[in-house]
């Protein structure tokens, strides 16, 4: 729910001294309002000194090692999948993930879109891949504040919204975020290596360029 107004007036004292503190509510308003997640992009390298995390302003522990699952080869043969457009549709109504390859299916899965800030539908591409990041954001001190060292496998398309692994909640097919797309860190991790743009061997980031492009995001009701 959005606030209608910015301030809030606290009356204390008595009538004859009256003391009106006005206690701004800007900080957050903008954080109910705000949509995407905020991220320290750096050289995709998971951080091992970082333990903690924070949900819902919550401790948990955070991610702190990441190994993938898929061989060189099967990441090489995911990647270099040709003929058929690759696309990935998110449907906000079923909380439903699904990557295309023509008239094909990769995969689908559940997945958890924006609860505190709304993942809006619209067509898109991926420009931004990262293999582990950090994110930040909402109000200290409310359900809203969020530290999350370590996100794997994420895949910006929109600003700052993405598709991610996620290890803070199990909670698919359920809104959760603050707008991106929450999604299992398995699915995500064979959905980093199938879609565009690829990442240069040896590298954990890339953006898409006019030689490799990002794949095709469709989001919707």
């Amino acid at each position: 729910m959005r606030l209608t107004r910015p301030l809030l007036l606290l009356v204390i004292g008595t009538a004859a001294s009256i003391i009106i503190l006005r206690v701004s509510l800007t900080s957050i308003s903008r954080a109910q309002a705000f949509v995407g997640c905020p991220a320290a992009l750096g050289d995709g390298q998971i951080d091992p000194t970082a333990t903690v995390a924070f949900w819902e302003n919550q401790p948990i522990p955070a991610l702190s090692a990441l190994t993938d699952t898929l061989t060189p080869a099967d990441k090489q043969v995911l990647g270099s999948a040709t003929g058929s457009e690759k696309w990935i549709e998110i449907d906000l109504s079923d909380q439903k993930m699904t990557a295309h390859q023509g008239d094909d299916v990769f995969l689908s899965s559940l997945v958890s879109t924006g609860l505190f800030g709304r993942t809006p539908p619209g067509e898109f591409r991926i420009w931004y891949k990262i293999r582990a990041t950090k994110m930040e954001g909402g109000v200290r001190g409310t359900g809203t504040y969020y530290y999350l060292p370590n996100v794997p496998y994420t895949m910006f398309f929109n600003g700052e919204i993405g598709i991610h692994g996620t290890y803070w909640h199990q909670n698919f097919g359920h809104p959760m975020s603050h707008g991106c797309v929450n999604s299992p860190t398995p699915v995500a991790e064979k959905l980093f290596y199938w879609a565009d743009p690829q990442i240069p061997e040896g590298k954990f980031v890339v953006k898409a360029t006019a030689d490799n492009p990002g794949t095709r995001v469709v989001v919707h009701e």
